[in-house]
């Protein structure tokens, strides 16, 4: 049997299982609203597949209760831990009147959720790097015992904003943590055109903050180190900037075609070590989960997200009129 390392980060089996079930969610939900796209269902995908270890990890190491999340627009993962439905990401999808995240009005991947602490996020990337170091200013000045966790990729790690917020953060040790999910490219760039630096993680040097880079394809090591950033943030230590590895396993968006520019050789390697076959060899290893159990919570997702289509198919459209709404005060 292999040593238990979900055990020495206290975690419980059924806390391991859940995570896997929540980063199995994200990818049939995923992979679902591909063939809808394909099927001229719903306008546009913008896909997790491949990242779902780093987002749920990270999710799992937060308080539900009581932090914030800013996601980027490839969290599936970070919202479905933080209590976005099924239903809820294919109302969007399909973009009717339930949506949550805008009653239809935005295209999918711009989440947000009030009741939940998922703030919303918009189209320019990286502008919710300023808004989450924001929300932590205003929870230091209230006493308040939260974090702000704000994720982007690493193409928008050279935007400005994530360069102001970060500093921002750091003048003030706020507790932020900022974490870069790097999937190797920036729509079409790849990683050696975007940054000088070797690593992303080298940045957080210049803003008086702790950087590292991880395997974001371990849910465990992400899990791990989100924690360890969390723990600091709340004693007062100050923003963590964690850099998480992990690859691109689809096309940047349904509009893309990355055959463009990189190679299905490329992809093929990165998709031997997706981290949905390696987490549940792990809990296969340490006993956890069996290929029954395995097939069973499978079944029980695909139920959901069946049963999630059909209602977001067949839900109503937004009135047009609903249009004209919180545009100018009434």
């Amino acid at each position: 049997m292999l040593e238990n390392r979900h055990k020495d980060l206290g975690l419980s089996d059924e806390k391991v299982l859940e995570m896997y079930e929540t980063m199995l969610m994200a990818r049939r939900i995923d992979e679902r609203m591909w063939l809808l796209n394909r099927s001229g269902k719903i306008p546009f995908v913008i896909s997790c597949q491949g990242q779902e270890a780093a987002q749920v990890g990270a999710a799992f190491a937060l308080d539900r209760d009581k932090d914030y999340v800013l996601p980027y627009y490839r969290d599936l993962g970070v919202v479905l831990t933080f209590g976005m439905t099924a239903k809820e990401l294919m109302l969007s999808g399909f973009a009717k009147a339930e949506d949550p995240n805008s009653g239809g009005r935005q295209m999918p991947g711009h989440f947000g959720q009030k009741k939940n602490r998922i703030v919303t996020g918009s189209s320019p990337v990286t502008t919710q790097v300023p808004h989450a170091v924001g929300i932590a200013l205003a929870g230091k000045m209230e006493n308040k015992d939260l974090v702000t966790f704000v994720t982007f990729g690493e193409g928008s790690s050279n935007q400005g904003d994530f360069h102001e917020g970060a500093n921002f953060a750091g003048v003030h040790k706020l507790p932020v943590i900022f974490m870069c999910e790097n999937n190797k490219y920036a729509i079409s760039v790849p990683i050696e055109r975007q940054l000088a630096c070797e690593k992303v993680s080298d940045r957080a040097i210049g803003y008086g903050m702790p950087g590292v880079t991880i395997d974001g394809n371990d849910p465990l090591e992400v899990y791990k180190a989100v924690k360890e950033a969390a723990d600091r943030g709340r004693r007062g230590e100050g923003p963590t900037l964690i850099e998480a590895i992990s690859y691109r396993l689809t096309a940047h968006s349904s509009d893309d075609d990355d055959r463009t520019y990189r190679s299905s050789e490329e992809v093929a390697e990165a998709r031997a070590k997706d981290s949905l076959i390696t987490f549940a060899a792990y809990l296969k290893e340490t006993g956890v989960m069996d290929d029954q159990l395995e097939k069973e919570i499978n079944d029980r997702v695909m139920k959901i997200v069946n049963e999630a289509t059909d209602y977001a198919e067949n839900a109503p459209y937004a009135e047009p009129e609903e249009a004209l709404k919180y545009v100018y005060e009434n």
